[in-house]
């Protein structure tokens, strides 16, 4: 999921403007983006430690922590970006957002890269980034989806991802809250690509430049060359307010 793992680079704002200037721009629908901004992974330990107990396996904490770490630098989904690709999976690498085969063979052989000792370790490390298990939405996520639908404004999640995420928001009590899902690999483009941007503003019908995207990284700033307003969150720890405030404040209209 590469639009997840670099930092962000623009500051809050849409488009060129300041949160200010976007105040005044009419937003008939909004885009988020999922990992790093509606939601995040599991922190790292508790990954390792519940990947290893469906293998039969349960790790003292000192081990489990020391694995992570080797995992996190060869490459996780939902972030961060492998430190090195093998040449044997720099194809797959490539086409991780594109297919579903292709995401899970990609990081499954970064896992793999690891020697942990442990039989199936590498797909029980990818089937816990499957389930709503794996991950966790912000605190702030669940009050501004709600708070978007109440307001009548449609909403979807567009997202640079190789799996369906439609079963996390069910599980989380969140699927009325989403009218849409544009993912990479049912679309066939990725993000900062503006074909995406553009299917998510079809799906909702709705014009690209009375629509706001709302993502953690400079690809999903390539919203602004499908003439969507683009607001950029500094990425949030686990567990800890996204900042998804803020599109209330651009969206909603002054009580």
């Amino acid at each position: 999921m590469p639009d997840h793992a670099e930092p962000p680079e623009a500051s809050n704002g849409v488009g060129d403007a300041t949160p200010a200037d976007a105040s005044r721009r009419p937003v008939e629908a909004v885009l988020f983006d999922f990992h790093g901004t509606l939601a995040q992974v599991e922190q790292a330990h508790d990954w390792v430690v519940a990947a290893a107990a469906t293998c039969g396996v349960s790790l003292e904490r000192m081990r489990a922590t020391a694995l992570a770490d080797r995992l996190l630098t060869a490459g996780r989904a939902g972030g961060p970006l492998p430190a090195r690709v093998p040449p044997r999976l720099a194809e797959l690498w490539a086409d991780r957002d594109l297919y579903e085969h292709a995401h899970r063979a990609a990081y499954t052989g970064l896992a793999e890269t690891v020697d942990a000792g442990i039989e199936g370790f590498a797909e029980a490390l990818y089937e816990r980034v499957l389930v709503p298990q794996g991950w966790v939405p912000y605190p702030d996520t669940a009050p501004v989806l709600t708070a978007l639908r109440a307001a009548g404004i449609p909403v979807a999640v567009v997202s640079n991802i190789g799996f369906d995420l439609r079963p996390f928001f069910a599980a989380w009590g969140l699927a009325d809250l989403v009218d849409a899902y544009a993912l990479s690999y049912e679309v066939g483009r990725c993000k900062p690509d503006p074909g995406i941007f553009l299917r998510a503003c079809g799906m909702l019908r709705v014009d690209p430049e009375r629509t706001l995207m709302v993502g953690d990284t400079p690809a999903d700033a390539g919203a602004v060359a499908a003439g969507c307003g683009v607001l950029v969150l500094p990425a949030a720890g686990t567990g800890r307010p996204s900042g998804l405030g803020a599109v209330l404040d651009l969206v909603l209209p002054a009580p």
